[in-house]
């Protein structure tokens, strides 16, 4: 996939990674943590992704940068997904937005660069209490994606 994206850096077992948000707000870190979690017997990783809070150590999912950035930040999730599975290929990965605008946000991503993802992932959607595969024009409400 050749995106425009930020540099990341990992931790040695790929479960975080962490960029910086450069634009008019100045310098924002950028958290991604990939959580294990198991359901019905079933084992995926939650896909968490927010701002770092300095002061805390916490990242903050509901923090809106507003860094005029939003395409290379949302290129940047989806390069460190890849770069998970790509360790890591066996594994489900899931994703929801904090919120319904982000989930919206994030399927407007995947819907612009669907065709490049696909090449690389399957992409799967939750639409009306059932997943199925990704489609343009509907509204999910989380999603998930595995290597092809």
């Amino acid at each position: 996939m050749n995106l425009d994206h930020y540099s990341i850096q990992s931790t040695s077992n790929y479960l975080e990674y962490s960029f910086e948000s450069v634009g008019p707000k100045g310098r924002v870190k950028k958290v991604v943590r990939f959580t294990p979690e198991n359901s019905n017997g079933i084992t995926y990783f939650n896909l968490g992704f927010g701002d770092l809070n300095d002061s805390t150590g916490k990242v903050d999912d509901l923090t809106t940068t507003n860094n005029q950035d939003r395409d290379k930040v949302l290129a940047t999730v989806a390069t460190i997904v890849l770069h998970f599975t790509s360790h890591f290929p066996d594994v489900m990965v899931y994703a929801q937005g904090s919120t319904p605008a982000r989930t919206r946000l994030y399927q407007m991503g995947i819907t612009t660069h669907l065709d490049e993802v696909a090449e690389i992932v399957n992409v799967y959607g939750f639409h009306k209490g059932e997943w199925k595969r990704f489609e343009k024009n509907i509204n999910f409400e989380a999603f998930f994606v595995m290597r092809k």
